[in-house]
Order: C-alpha cells, then structure tokens, then sequence
C-alpha cells in the first residue's frame, strides 16, 4: 500500500506541498509574537509617518515572513488539487496550530528546575520560566483572531484564485496567484490585529492592554503593505514552481489535474 502511495506522482507531489504549507503556517503563527521593525532591521531610521494621526513606521509581527508563503502555497495546491485540496490542508493546519499551542499550555504548566530558572541571567534573562512563559503563552484571543484569520483568508484566497482562473484560462498565472493573495492577505491582516488586540483585551482582563483602533489600522497597513511588496517581488517565485510541477508531472498529466482541479474541486 505504501509502495503505491509513494510511487503516484500526484499524491506525492501533494504530500510534499502539503507538508510544506503546514508547517510554515504552524511556524508563522509561532514567531508571530514578535513585533519588529522593519526600518531599523535593515538600518536605516524609523518613518513616523502619519497615518490616521498616529506616527506610523513599519512595525511588523514576525510572521509576515512566511504567511506570502503560507498564500502563494494555497495558489498552487489550488492550481493542482482544487478547493477540495486547500481546504483539507487548511483545516489541516488549523486544527494542528491549535494544537500546537495546546501543548504549549501545558508545557507553560510544568513547574521548572530550580537551576534552569537562572541558567540564562548571562544572556539577560533573569528568569527563564517568564520568558518561556510570555513568549510561548500567546493569550486565548491571539490564538482565536490568528485562527479565524488564516480560515477566513483561505476561503477568500480560493475564491478569488478561482473567480479570475474562470475569466483568464490557464493565462495569466501572476494575475490569479497575486491577486488572490493581495485580497486575501488584507482581510488577513485586518481581523488578526483587531481581534486579538482591539476584541481580546476588552473582554478578558488577562489579554495586555488594547490596542486603539487608530494603532491597529496603523500596524496592519504597515503589515499589509509589506505583504503587497513581497507577493509581487514572489511572482517570479511562482512561475518557478509551477514550471518545475509541470516537469514533475509531464504536461499531459498537469493539463489533467487542473482540468479536474477546476471542474471537481470546487
């Protein structure tokens, strides 16, 4: 059974990108806890635009850097596998991250070794189980808006992908994986942000302090703006792929699964 699951390209080929799309979406959510700026990470000084009469630089959470990827991998599953196949990976994922942050929780409940607590006070930690604590214990709310987000993004990135695939035919590949993630990725960006940072705190008492809705308008442009950038710097990235899927497959076999993709996978 194995032998002939391992050897059928198709499924294969699925595995592979599935896996992929997976585990960025899990690691995305992970390091997404880090706010960073993008001005002084590449050395030059913050912005202080106004926006929406807020000083606005590019404050970013650090997942930005794999959710393009996360939303060009859905582009190209539903190129091959259809809506059918995006949606098993996605709530795939989803339940996986939640998953993932459950065993977080309980991991964060272990009483820590006494000597582990300051075995890092050198590299200016002086409590390593807060540390643990605050990185890994992403409040309820966070976990919820990230979930709904990257649920709603999906379905809308599927459609959309879907919607231009039917008017351009196979043409146009840029115009069907961009557009579709540029749309996407807005609405991406917006509910994460307002839900985990301007509904979650005002709420529950535990979740920090809320954000203004001046703040979350000003980080998730700074957000969406960087997505926009590097969905177009990716286009060539797309054609790269999709060009070494179709040696994989041959092109008989690619015309098929697209074919299908389009007619069954909806």
């Amino acid at each position: 059974m194995i032998h002939t699951i391992t050897k059928n390209k198709p499924t294969r080929l699925f595995i592979l990108l599935g896996c992929f799309f997976v585990a960025n979406a899990i690691i995305a959510e992970v390091i997404g806890v880090k706010i960073f700026s993008l001005e002084k990470t590449i050395g030059v000084s913050p912005f202080n635009l106004n926006l929406f009469g807020n000083a606005f630089s590019f404050n970013l959470t650090a997942g930005v850097l794999l959710w393009p990827v996360v939303f060009i991998m859905t582009d190209i599953i539903n190129e091959y596998y259809g809506m059918k196949g995006v949606r098993f990976l996605s709530f795939l994922a989803a339940g996986l991250i939640g998953y993932t942050f459950l065993m977080f929780q309980g991991a964060i409940f272990l009483t820590p070794a006494d000597f582990w607590v300051s075995n890092f006070t050198k590299n200016n930690v002086p409590n390593a189980d807060h540390a643990y604590r605050v990185m890994l214990g992403q409040g309820s709310w966070i976990i919820i808006g990230s979930l709904s987000a990257f649920l709603l993004g999906q379905i809308l990135d599927v459609a959309v992908f879907h919607r231009i695939k039917k008017v351009t035919g196979e043409k146009a590949i840029w115009l069907r994986a961009t557009g579709s993630t540029l749309i996407s990725q807005l609405v991406d960006s917006f509910l994460v942000l307002f839900i985990a940072f301007y509904i979650g705190p005002r709420v529950s008492s535990n979740q920090g302090e809320p954000w203004s809705l001046v703040l979350v308008l000003s980080i998730c442009v700074g957000n969406y703006i960087y997505k926009f950038i590097v969905a177009i710097v990716m286009t060539p990235v797309i054609y790269w792929v999709h060009n070494a899927i179709e040696k994989y497959l041959g092109s008989d076999l690619a015309a098929r699964m697209k074919q299908d993709a389009m007619e069954k996978g909806l």
